[in-house]
């Protein structure tokens, strides 16, 4: 098997928004992803993305450009469900919380310590929901 291009990893989480153009914006804003790759129809709406942060990539697309096609779907348009939880490494759990808030991301759980005994390690952890209702854990090893 080849490994995957260079700056890949293994897995790369893609995430949906009813509005995925502004959303990329408000990610690089508020969270401090860049954006590594944007192409845009000639509607203006996103059919791919990826966006970096400190070694990890996501996608970003938009919903509904399949006519037919029932997924994918924004939270907020499936009465804020959520069937997955994006997590990411930060250096300062603290300041990246302060920073997001301020950007406007609902911070659903603030920073706390977690320490899960021998075998693991110590972090420092908080929770924050995006404008569209996913939900993101942001962690700093301690």
């Amino acid at each position: 098997m080849k490994n995957p291009p260079e700056g890949w990893p293994r897995i790369t989480p893609a995430v949906f928004y009813d509005d995925a153009a502004a959303a990329i914006d408000w990610l690089t804003r508020a969270f401090g992803f860049t954006v590594r790759v944007r192409v845009e129809n000639e509607e203006g709406q996103i059919v791919h993305s990826q966006l970096a942060m400190n070694g990890g990539l996501i996608m970003v697309g938009q919903t509904g450009l399949t006519p037919g096609r029932t997924y994918p779907r924004s939270p907020q348009a499936a009465g804020g469900a959520n069937t997955q939880a994006l997590c990411v490494f930060v250096d300062d759990a603290d300041a990246h919380c302060e920073h997001a808030r301020e950007a406007g991301a609902a911070i659903t759980t603030e920073p706390a310590t977690q320490d899960y005994g021998e075998g693991y390690w110590t972090e420092r952890t908080y929770e924050a929901r995006d404008p569209e209702g996913h939900h993101w854990w942001f962690l700093q090893r301690l």
